[in-house]
């Protein structure tokens, strides 16, 4: 198995069903519990193991999400409201390597988290099919479509909670 992609790499054909993406949605409203799950019970120094071989640790995993998800929720909001906005991508990396994300408990991106999670899931579900039709420009990925971008996030907490339970299988913890 890949570790970076425990899930395997994102894949989306284009269409969604309305099923499809209210299933998805299901899924990215499921994330914080996931994600809170996975880590239970974990002390200091599993929190700062790394996932993979130069790889993040769990705490910087956890802090990840729901900075990604603040992001992604904006990207949303933004399509919704203007014709086609160009959104601003952020260095994820250079997140990651600061001082919040390697010493502040994982306890606040979780309740954060599970904040953004309800109100994301509220906007997502109060949308008409028609809605997730619009788009946003990202500079480097192009044109991007809410309907893609519902499957990407459902995606990305599955394969961030996958980093972290397929460290504590292999781990034995």
């Amino acid at each position: 198995m890949d570790l970076r992609y425990p899930v395997g790499k994102f894949a989306f054909d284009g269409t969604l069903s309305d099923g499809e993406r209210q299933s998805l949605i299901d899924e990215i409203a499921a994330t914080p519990e996931k994600l809170r799950a996975a880590v239970a019970g974990l002390d200091d120094n599993q929190l700062n193991t790394e996932y993979r071989p130069d790889g993040w640790t769990v705490r910087q995993v956890v802090h990840h999400v729901p900075e990604s998800h603040l992001n992604s929720y904006i990207r949303f909001k933004l399509a919704v409201t203007e014709d086609e906005p160009v959104i601003k991508p952020y260095f994820e990396d250079r997140w990651a390597k600061l001082d919040d994300a390697h010493t502040a408990p994982v306890e606040l991106s979780l309740d954060l988290l599970d904040a953004l999670h309800s109100r994301w899931v509220w906007f997502l579900r109060s949308l008409k099919p028609a809605d997730f039709q619009r788009t946003f420009r990202h500079p480097e990925l192009g044109i991007v479509g809410l309907g893609k971008n519902v499957a990407l996030y459902a995606w990305h907490g599955r394969h961030h909670v996958a980093h972290i339970t397929s460290l504590r299988e292999r781990m034995g913890w």
